[in-house]
C-alpha cells in the first residue's frame, strides 16, 4: 500500500510522459539529416505501413473474439475489402475512417452482426 498514492500518480504520470516524449523525439534528432545510406532510407518507408497493419490487422480477422477469415460472418472483414479501395483511390485517410465507419453503422442497422 502506497504512502502517498496521489505521489504515486503523478509520478507514474510524468514517467509516462517522459518516455513518450523521448520516444517521439530521440529518433527525429538522431536521424535529422540526411546522412542515411539509402538502402536504410528504403527500408524505412515501410516502417508506417508495418506499424498500421498491426494496429488493423487483428481488428479485422479476429471478430467475436475468434480469428474469422470469412466475409460472410466477419462483419470487419466485409467492410474492409471496400474500404480498401476508397484508401486506394482517394490516398485520404480520414476520408477512408469516415467511410469504413459508415458501413459498419450501415450494416449493423441493416441487422449483420
Amino acid at each position: 500500500m502506497a504512502i502517498f498514492p496521489e505521489f504515486d500518480l503523478w509520478l507514474a504520470t510524468a514517467l509516462a510522459v517522459g518516455v513518450t516524449i523521448a520516444l517521439k523525439t530521440l529518433p527525429a534528432t538522431f536521424l535529422a539529416g540526411d546522412t542515411l545510406p539509402p538502402l536504410f532510407r528504403k527500408w524505412l518507408d515501410f516502417v508506417p505501413v508495418a506499424v498500421m497493419a498491426a494496429l488493423v490487422g487483428p481488428d479485422i480477422f479476429i471478430y467475436d473474439g475468434v480469428f474469422d477469415i470469412s466475409p460472410l460472418t466477419n462483419l470487419f472483414l466485409l467492410v474492409s475489402m471496400p474500404t480498401l479501395l476508397v484508401a486506394w483511390k482517394s490516398g485520404n485517410y480520414f476520408l477512408t475512417i469516415a467511410f469504413g465507419i459508415g458501413l459498419v453503422i450501415l450494416a449493423r442497422y441493416y441487422g449483420f452482426a
